[in-house]
Parts: C-alpha cells; structure tokens; sequence
C-alpha cells in the first residue's frame, strides 16, 4: 500500500508542476500586445482624460504583422500627452512590447503579414449566433 501512496503522490506533483510551466516568448507577446490593446481602447472611451488622447495614433496591435514594430515605434515617439499619466504609462508598456519583441523573442516569433493598413482598422471579432 505504501510504494501506491507514494507513486500517487508523486503523480500528483508532477501534474500540478506541469501547469505551473513558465509563460513562454510567445504567450508573454500576446497577453501584453492584448493589454496594450484593451488599456488603449479604455483610454479612448474615458471621458475624464485629457483631450489630447484623441490625437494619439491608434494603437491596434497584431503581433503577428512585421508592422507591429513601426506601430510600437511610432506610438512610444509620439510627442502629445506627455502630461496625461494614462498616456505615459502606456508607452511604457508600449516599449516593453517592443524590447521583448526585438531582443528576448527575435527568433522565437513567426510574422505572418507585413500589412500595416491591417493595423489601422481592427478586425472586428466575429458575431456569435445563438
């Protein structure tokens, strides 16, 4: 009965450390390219924000699209709403994006396109039918 209680045990330990894997280069990518996104939509829609937020380049982001790396550029450089701390904060997560994707992630990522329209006008998400 021991060696059963110990080798179930262990199975258990080794399935519980499995699903606690590291993120990899990839999955890190997507999930700040995503809230990135979403911070950017929010910020757009804030009525309490500075005005200047309408007049900063839009900031749809596919990581997918060689484009990506201009659009992450380009927003970062971007020079109105320096005093809206919103703003601030996200070209910081902006240029996190980019430095991941150019040092820690250059070989582990595939780019699909290089359409830089495509990152001008969302793809909206398809419509559920019930």
């Amino acid at each position: 009965k021991l060696p059963t209680m110990k080798m179930l045990l262990l199975l258990v330990a080794l399935l519980s450390a499995a699903s606690a894997a590291p993120p990899t280069c990839y999955s890190r990518v997507l999930s700040l390219s995503k809230e990135i996104t979403e911070s950017f939509k929010e910020l757009q829609i804030s009525k309490t924000v500075d005005p200047c937020v309408g007049t900063l380049p839009r900031l749809y982001l596919d990581i997918h699209n060689y484009c990506v790396l201009a659009k992450l550029r380009d927003f970062v450089a971007y020079p109105g709403c320096d005093r809206v701390l919103e703003v601030n904060e996200l070209k910081e997560k902006a240029r996190s994006l980019y430095t991941i994707l150019i040092s820690y992630c250059r070989r582990d990522l595939v780019f699909l396109t290089d359409d830089c329209n495509a990152l001008e006008i969302p793809i909206s998400p398809p419509i559920e039918h019930s």
